[in-house]
């Protein structure tokens, strides 16, 4: 008798699957054809990178004005992410690079203004910081910010800032 009540709600939850998975495809192809809304926004790139832009950079100054205003003892310490790569000679003058990259580097982002430059710089930036994450024991969980911020700019080294920019793509 048990063994009926568990066949029985098997097979309400297959029949309810098939239906969930049929309502599913329907609603999928039901969208192609509409898909057209979808291939304009191609004409909207250059308002993509404005967002874009404005985003990365504006998270960028909030997290590199604190390590600028820092001052030497915190440039020193950030400084040392450099020794990951064998480069221990000035660590402050690199940890003040990061942060000066960071903050000033966000707003010319935002800006547009000297873009590919800032966009190089970030990456490398973010390469270090990515590093210096998974050499001190955090793992790829540790670094994958960094990592994902790497690629961002990276791909806007290509990309350019767009029209709404200082630089004009």
């Amino acid at each position: 008798m048990e063994n009926r009540g568990w066949l029985q709600i098997f097979l309400t939850t297959c029949k309810q699957a098939l239906c969930l998975s049929s309502f599913c495809f329907t609603f999928i192809f039901s969208i192609s054809d509409r898909m057209a809304l979808f291939s304009q926004l191609g004409n909207y790139r250059n308002f993509g990178l404005l967002v874009m832009r404005a985003g990365l950079g504006a998270m960028m100054v909030i997290h590199g004005l604190p390590k600028l205003m820092g001052g030497p003892e915190t440039w020193e310490k950030l400084g040392h992410a450099m020794s990951n790569l064998h480069i221990t000679a000035f660590p402050a003058f690199w940890g003040f690079m990061c942060a000066l990259t960071e903050a000033v580097g966000g707003l010319f982002c935002v800006l547009g203004l000297w873009f590919r430059l800032v966009s190089i710089l970030m990456t490398i930036t973010m390469v270090v910081a990515a590093v210096s994450h998974y050499s001190a024991g955090e793992g790829i969980t540790g670094a994958v910010h960094a990592i994902e911020l790497a690629f961002a700019f990276f791909g806007l080294i290509f990309l350019g800032p767009g029209v709404y920019s200082v630089d004009k793509g």
